[in-house]
């Protein structure tokens, strides 16, 4: 099936979802940030088709999402790692984690739990807070022209 590129739209969303909006893309970021870093232990994993996997991986490189690296010279294997801009999907992935384990599951049955490391707590729920600091709704935000208008 031959997705339709959302590249003639002037939107920051419609954007970053030509880059990340399908679901294997999405999975092999997330196996990324639980420290998957080869091919074979994203298939493991996956399950997905290899020519599948090897297509979103190479998708990933491409865009910065990954670094892609040669284990050792004259090998054709490599390690995938992720770089700054696919480290700053972090609150994206937590904020999809969350919203699943709300509304798919329900509080109390979330499948995993992304805790701090150092006190062993669950993370705060992801919001979208004001430059003064308290949270914003739909309801308390308006969209205006930005500087690439």
């Amino acid at each position: 099936m031959t997705r339709t590129s959302l590249t003639k739209f002037k939107c920051s969303v419609a954007q970053t979802l030509e880059i990340i909006g399908d679901k294997w893309t999405m999975l092999i970021i997330r196996d990324a940030f639980v420290g998957v870093t080869t091919f074979s232990g994203f298939q493991r994993n996956l399950g997905v088709a290899r020519n599948v996997l090897a297509d979103r991986l190479a998708h990933l490189v491409a865009h910065d999402i990954l670094d892609r690296t040669p284990t050792r010279p004259g090998i054709e294997r490599h390690t995938y790692s992720l770089t700054e801009k696919g480290r700053a999907l972090f609150p994206v992935m937590i904020a999809m984690m969350q919203w699943g384990d709300t509304w798919i599951y329900g509080a109390g049955h979330e499948p995993v739990c992304v805790v701090d490391k150092d006190s062993g707590m669950p993370v705060r729920p992801v919001t979208v807070l004001s430059e003064k600091g308290h949270p914003l709704s739909p309801d308390t935000t308006a969209y205006a022209p930005g500087q690439g208008y």
